[in-house]
């Protein structure tokens, strides 16, 4: 049974589950021990009361030392400088960071664990001797996000990559450009929890069910998007075109505003009647509001960020049963038989929306077929296997 420290860039009770969450828990599922190291803070803190909040959080937190959440996976909140990655509050973190772990591997008798890691600037504040196994699982263009140190994550990325025993990555893209550091990259698309959203499926197809709170005063059709809610994700422009030329159709919103990015304006979409801001929601409600949608959507910016994606949400929207529509993005190119893709223009748009209500396109059985073996337990497998495969361990 092998122990892993996960190095995350995600807090383990963020209300938008992503890679690490679910990884950590396929992880455990099979038969692994994991130390989740929650994020490190990679870009610098703004002047806004989410990030103070975060920062208390924190505190509170990391006095807590390790704290069990699951069977097999215990969390640590480091005491480190938010954006901290030079100078002397670099030497802070790195000595912080070290001794955190050094003392939670102790405590929790991991011997000769591997590093499974999600932070491009890794080595700034962890050497790889000491894990008999080094991953870096690359799941995003960081440096591409607001107020990242674009060049020291550039760099230091490159670095990870020609030092690790094994490359992951979640989008085409990202392999393609991780290639050019080293051979040991493998491309492994994001998934989903196909047991947690085709729950939504079920409950859609029950007579009895019922809208949840919040949901049941939107008129039908209701075109639903779950995710963090920013402007260098989102093409605001494009939804607001879309809106108003289908003031007969809703559109609802579940999610965090201005996530990872404090400077997100929604100005533009304030006051449209037939768009409607649901917020944030518990991970486990999220199926009883999917099942409310007649469709979902990732009206998506054409840009460096979105090209090296991979949305979570893609699979999570067609296992909850929902036919799709998105911005023809490079990762979901090779799905186009069970979605519909379009470039970010209104009228293309609200084409390919009209003919997934009218029930036109891939079948729910085609969309189904298309997305087998897309889940966290069979990837979770497919990349122990090639660590066994490569290194004799998995």
């Amino acid at each position: 049974m092998a122990d892993i420290v996960l190095l995350s860039t995600a807090d383990w009770d963020h209300p938008l589950w992503t890679n690490k969450q679910h990884v950590a828990c396929s992880l455990a599922a099979e038969g692994k021990r994991v130390l989740y190291v929650e994020s490190l803070g990679l870009r610098s803190v703004q002047a806004k009361t989410q990030d103070f909040r975060r920062i208390l959080r924190r505190l509170l937190l990391g006095l807590r030392f390790v704290r069990q959440v699951r069977p097999g996976i215990w969390v640590l909140s480091p005491l480190v400088l938010p954006g901290g990655a030079q100078g002397v509050a670099l030497r802070l973190n790195r000595l912080m960071l070290r001794c955190s772990i050094a003392l939670a591997c102790r405590f929790l008798r991991f011997r000769s664990p591997w590093l499974w890691t999600y932070n491009p600037l890794t080595l700034l504040y962890l050497p790889l001797k000491g894990f008999v196994l080094s991953i870096y699982h690359a799941v995003d263009a960081v440096q591409e996000q607001p107020c990242m140190p674009r060049t020291l994550i550039e760099s230091e990325e490159a670095r990870l990559c020609r030092s690790v025993d094994q490359v992951f990555t979640t989008s085409p893209y990202l392999a393609e450009q991780l290639s050019r550091h080293t051979d040991r990259v493998c491309y492994e698309p994001n998934v989903a929890d196909r047991d947690h959203f085709s729950d939504a499926l079920a409950l859609r197809q029950d007579p009895e069910f019922v809208d949840p709170e919040g949901l049941a005063g939107i008129p039908e059709p209701r075109i639903g998007f779950v995710g963090a809610i920013s402007s260098y994700k989102l093409d605001f422009a494009l939804i607001r075109s879309v809106a108003l030329r289908h003031p007969e159709w809703h559109f609802v919103f579940i999610g965090p505003q201005s996530e990872g990015e404090p400077s997100t304006d929604l100005s533009q979409l304030c006051g449209l009647v037939n768009v409607h801001w649901l917020g944030s929601k518990p991970y486990s409600q999220l199926p009883r509001f999917l099942a409310g949608f007649q469709c979902a959507w990732l009206p998506l910016q054409c840009n460096a960020y979105t090209r090296a994606m991979f949305p979570m949400k893609f699979f999570e929207y067609l296992f909850a049963g929902l036919p799709v529509v998105s911005t023809r993005i490079h990762a979901l190119r090779s799905f186009e038989a069970i979605c519909r893709l379009c470039p970010p223009e209104p009228l293309e748009f609200s084409k390919q929306l009209q003919n997934v209500l009218a029930g036109e396109g891939p079948s729910l059985e085609q969309r189904l077929n298309g997305i087998e073996g897309h889940t966290y337990a069979s990837r979770t497998r497919r990349m122990l296997e090639l660590l066994q495969a490569q290194f004799g361990c998995g």
